[in-house]
């Protein structure tokens, strides 16, 4: 499992490095009026931070059986016991806690928050409707979908379109993915499930910049 998080993780730095050498990244942080040395900052805490859980509660799991074996007069028993365990909830603050910071600064910039608020929810319907819960790692999201239907939202809704599209495709993407998905938690087996963390911290951020660069 760690090594599974470790290749998302670094292939998401490839991925962001590829799209800063080719000029695409700082072109999408341009359109929603992030300067070079914002965005630099922002990339690196959410990186960094994107390693970094904050828990917030514990909620028990689905009781599941195991077997344990008894000797009485010399005779063993294999009988059936019901276990519980938690899960920690947190919440990831390169997936969750940055986006939110950023979407709620655009907000306050656009003044659109009737058009944000509908797109946002389109997309965290439609994702809501096509992430898939993952026993033992989280909520898988729908590769490029949300940031598709983000883009589409903001450019019929908004007249300023790109920073519409990245909270959409942000927000759209953790409400749809995580928020509304918690009632999977007690089933995904977790000892940890993150709000915004892995399985779903590399869509909440590409559907961001991807939805941006539709947009324009």
């Amino acid at each position: 499992m760690i090594l599974l998080f470790t290749l998302m993780f670094f292939f998401l730095l490839g991925f962001l490095f590829l799209m800063i050498q080719i000029g695409l990244l700082g072109y999408a942080f341009e359109k929603i009026g992030i300067g070079p040395s914002q965005m630099f900052l922002f990339l690196l805490i959410s990186l960094v931070g994107s390693r970094i859980n904050i828990p917030i509660t514990r909620i028990p799991q689905e009781p599941f059986f195991a077997s344990e074996i008894i000797s009485v007069f010399g005779i063993h028993y294999r009988i059936p016991v019901a276990r519980r365990r938690e899960t920690v909830l947190a919440v990831n603050v390169g997936g969750a806690l940055m986006p939110i910071a950023l979407s709620l600064y655009l907000l306050l910039g656009t003044g659109q928050v009737i058009a944000v608020v509908i797109a946002t929810a389109i997309v965290a319907l439609g994702t809501f409707k096509l992430a898939r819960p993952v026993r033992g790692l989280g909520i898988a999201v729908p590769g490029f979908f949300p940031a598709i239907i983000a883009a589409l939202a903001a450019l019929v809704l908004a007249s300023q379109s790109p920073p519409v599209a990245y909270i959409a495709g942000t927000m759209g993407t953790l409400i749809g993915a995580d928020l509304l998905r918690l009632d999977n938690i007690r089933r995904l087996g977790s000892a940890m499930v993150s709000i915004g963390g892995a399985g779903t911290f590399d869509g909440i951020f590409l559907a961001g910049i991807i939805a941006v660069l539709l947009a324009v």
